[in-house]
């Protein structure tokens, strides 16, 4: 296995975003299957803290991760700092109560996982969801850091990949499950996943049209807010130019049309805070029709990069002290 770094923080480039929706399309196909077959029982708050060697990685890692976000904490028996984090980090895994699980990885049995996740130190705290690797933190970390970034993972988990994570009975015996209904197909189900798929084959406007569709029923269905600005992002900058864009942005630093193409693709590129910067400065310069323009499609960049995003709230606030 292959890790991939993921952004905790939104999905802003053009390989993030078909990576993100390709995972996604895999943990629901996972997760139906599963229900097939019968998965998806409650289990013990035991069981919620693994041991896990390379021969199990596929099995207890990956496709668990379509389910609930994996954290994986590598340690071995001589590392002193890992004596003080591996219980914390097994405690607050309990305390989530079936929102994450945690994995227990000792690097001496199981060289070759260290080397995969090109790890030079421990410990080390890496997370996989939805078959996506990325790290959390190296070294020892304090339990209010380690409860923010597990809190993140969650968000994650659950607003881009939907997994609500495992059910949890504390009277349950460990290592068992008990049997529980299959999940529900959602209404929008099809109409998501050939959003996804013409995505995936870079059909930009069939997935514009498909999350449309879906809003044109359900206006508020965040999937869709969420996949629909990045479907628009994609398809706007595919046929650009990029040099040609700098070129005609950094000449007319007035002109609304030249500022939200190099806007587009300052976000595409992920450069997060100059595509917002750009076109807040850019609402400061006009005014009128222009100026409700760039404003409108720096809204728009906002749902690409998720509303809960720091970056987001902080460019909110600086619109609305532009505009006011």
């Amino acid at each position: 296995m292959q890790p991939r770094n993921m952004s905790m923080s939104g999905v802003v480039d053009l390989a993030a975003v078909k990576a993100a929706q390709e995972a996604k399309a895999k943990a629901e196909q996972a997760r139906a299957e599963a229900a097939r077959q019968g998965g998806g029982g409650a289990i013990s708050p035991a069981d919620l803290v693994i041991d896990v060697d390379e021969a199990g990685f596929e099995r207890d890692v990956l496709q668990r991760s379509t389910e609930v976000p994996v954290v994986i904490d590598f340690w071995a028996e001589w590392c002193e700092p890992c004596k003080q984090l591996s219980p914390l980090l097994e405690r607050l895994t309990v305390e989530y109560n079936g929102r994450i699980l945690l994995a227990k990885i000792d690097v001496d049995a199981n060289q070759m996982l260290m080397q995969q996740f090109g790890i030079q130190g421990i410990p080390a705290v890496f997370a996989v969801v939805a078959g996506q690797a990325l790290p959390l933190f190296q070294g020892a970390a304090g339990e209010a850091q380690i409860r923010q970034t597990l809190d993140q993972l969650v968000q994650v988990g659950e607003q881009r990949f939907g997994l609500t994570g495992l059910a949890v009975d504390p009277d349950a015996e460990p290592g068992g499950a008990q049997a529980a209904p299959a999940e529900a197909v959602g209404p929008y189900d099809a109409l998501l996943e050939a959003a996804v798929r013409a995505l995936d084959s870079g059909d930009f406007a069939g997935a514009v049209q498909a999350y449309r569709n879906v809003l044109a029923d359900d206006p508020t269905n965040p999937e869709a807010t969420l996949g629909l600005a990045q479907a628009e992002l994609l398809q706007r900058v595919q046929e650009m130019d990029p040099q040609q864009v700098r070129k005609e942005a950094a000449e007319k630093p007035g002109d609304a049309e030249a500022q939200i193409a190099a806007a587009d693709l300052d976000l595409a590129g992920g450069h997060v805070e100059d595509a917002f910067g750009r076109l807040i400065e850019t609402v400061g310069r006009t005014a009128g029709d222009d100026r409700e323009t760039v404003r409108v499609r720096l809204l728009k960049l906002f749902d690409v990069v998720g509303a809960d995003d720091p970056r987001v709230i902080a460019a909110r606030r600086a619109l609305a002290r532009a505009l006011f």
